[in-house]
């Protein structure tokens, strides 16, 4: 497989991972038919969106900017309720067991479907099987950055740094960690991984100099890059992105490293048919108000809208390239904990 070609395939990463949490529960949830006593959904009832993260995150603000124009759309209040740990597992798991009338659904980050699984024992991770897939939302890139008293401003630095290289990580399993790994593999670079819960613990880290480098989301970044507080040393995207013109990217550099953050809207395993159908439109609604798009342009965020069968292939997609590269060079992302 091509550079390219692996890389257009690619999408990931994530927050904190516990990993002693075992999901095998995780299929289950309470049987359920159209919106109550069959009306039309939403029948005047409200719709929660869980965000298996802190408030002020990515996610978080993704879910909050659809929750606002969906609200609209369907003419009832919906609400977004963060339940964060294990990186984002233990709201699928609650996610998996509410009724699957479509008045309860999740923003799913992707590297729980596809880094996670690599990360924990067989089993411990939420199945994306036991969930009907609404609709994909976006990607967001990962940028490697240090702090300007460092010296580092490339790979090449850090090759040649004379010692092992400390990096943080949002999370042990997460797209954060797993872009550091494979980088630091294929550069043939010693280096150390500090796992954090999140982006906020890692980036405080960076600038403060607990680390000498880490991989964060761009826009929970971009601000310290833009102020000189941060040095940004590559993304871990496709192509340049228009906010960093000036930093390559560690594909064009010479490395297989692709990788990227996706999420997509969930609902309970069961959800009838016309209810996903109602909130794929009013979501594609959300996606396609100026506001939105507007969100999106301003967090760096690349639309990847597609339907749920297309979603699901592309995860399953992503988790098969991951495996297959992390036992290409070794990498442990902590399975045998």
């Amino acid at each position: 497989m091509t550079t390219n070609h692996r890389a257009r395939r690619w999408a990931t990463a994530g927050a904190g991972l516990a990993l002693a949490l075992s999901l095998a529960a995780c299929g289950g949830n309470i049987a359920g038919g159209s919106d109550a006593e069959g009306g039309e959904f939403p029948g005047g009832d409200p719709v929660t969106i869980y965000v298996g993260q802190d408030p002020g995150g990515s996610t978080d603000l993704i879910a909050r900017a659809l929750a606002d124009e969906v609200s609209d759309d369907l003419g009832v209040p919906v609400t977004v309720e963060n339940k964060p740990g294990a990186n984002g597992a233990l709201a699928a798991q609650e996610l998996a067991g509410e009724k699957p009338d479509g008045h309860t659904l999740m923003i799913y980050n992707g590297s729980l479907a596809y880094i996670t699984p690599l990360a924990v024992g067989e089993g411990k991770a939420p199945d994306i099987a036991d969930y009907e897939i609404v609709t994909g939302i976006s990607l967001d890139d990962y940028v490697l950055v240090t702090a300007p008293g460092s010296g580092f401003t490339t790979i090449e630095d850090l090759a040649g740094a004379g010692r092992p290289i400390t990096f943080g990580t949002t999370g042990v399993g997460t797209g954060s960690q797993l872009s550091q790994e494979l980088l630091f593999a294929q550069a043939d670079i010693e280096a150390t991984a500090v796992p954090f819960d999140g982006g906020s613990p890692t980036l405080t880290a960076v600038l403060g100099g607990q680390v000498d480098v880490g991989s964060i989301q761009l826009g929970e970044a971009i601000e310290q890059i833009e102020a000189g507080e941060l040095t940004p040393i590559v993304t871990f995207a496709e192509e340049r992105v228009s906010y960093l013109p000036d930093t390559p990217t560690a594909v064009e550099a010479g490395y297989d490293v692709p990788v990227q953050q996706a999420r997509a809207v969930f609902a309970p395993k069961g959800t009838p048919e016309d209810v996903l159908q109602s909130l794929r439109e009013s979501f594609q609604s959300a996606f396609e108000s100026e506001a939105y798009q507007e969100f999106n342009e301003s967090n760096q965020l690349t639309p990847n809208e597609i339907d749920g069968e297309q979603l699901r292939e592309q995860w399953t997609s992503n988790l098969e390239d991951y495996r297959s590269v992390v036992e290409e060079y070794g990498i442990d992302l902590g399975g045998d904990q």
